[in-house]
């Protein structure tokens, strides 16, 4: 399977990685230079408190089409793994990098793995088909939603909330002119929805 999103041919058709909908994975393995765990491990840790802060979610949020990552040192310290799960062109979210705080951090980050090039040296793609494995199997709970929707999603529910916890909308479903719009099937399944 190669990295496409909504029907749309790549223009890399060599790309590697499992797609569900919208969603595509992206997995690499790296050879850790001898010695450099340590430093590797110091990075990520130095990134867990950065993401605390807000500071990598804002790059996230940047990208606009990341929707998780993983690290993970293994094998003794010897070898790396990149995960994540993202939306559209495998090329266009390799560019994406580049251009936030996740590209800096994939330098401190790989520059630990074996012939790393560089986020911006223009063999950088060729260094991450060398080292990425496709999942045999890639399944998301929510194929058909971008982050973008996602983001939408949780900014309406969090608006509509903030009305259904109003004596405005109390006073409003009380009301008998509009006892025919609270009793519909559609008013009552967004009640129920909203309840949780």
């Amino acid at each position: 399977m190669t990295a496409t999103t909504g029907g749309t041919k790549p223009a890399h058709p060599e790309r590697p990685g499992a797609s569900d909908g919208v969603c595509s994975e992206f997995t690499v393995f790296t050879e850790i230079k001898p010695g450099h765990a340590d430093a590797l491990r110091d990075v990520l840790s130095e990134m867990a408190e950065a993401a605390a802060g807000g500071g990598v979610r804002e790059a996230m949020h940047q990208i606009g089409t990341l929707h998780d990552a993983r690290h993970v040192i293994f094998d003794d310290d010897t070898r790396f793994m990149f995960a994540s799960v993202f939306d559209g062109s495998w090329d266009t979210y390799i560019d994406d990098f580049a251009k936030t705080e996740v590209g800096r951090n994939f330098d401190r980050i790989f520059s630990h793995s074996e012939g790393w090039p560089g986020v911006t040296d223009p063999r950088v793609k060729d260094w991450f088909v060398a080292h990425q494995a496709p999942a045999e199997v890639f399944d998301c709970s929510y194929p058909d939603l971008t982050v973008q929707e996602i983001w939408k999603d949780q900014r309406v529910n969090e608006a509509f909330q903030d009305v259904l916890d109003t004596p405005e909308f109390r006073a409003a479903l009380e009301n008998p002119a509009n006892a025919e719009l609270v009793a519909t099937p559609a008013f009552q399944k967004l009640l129920e929805e909203a309840a949780g």
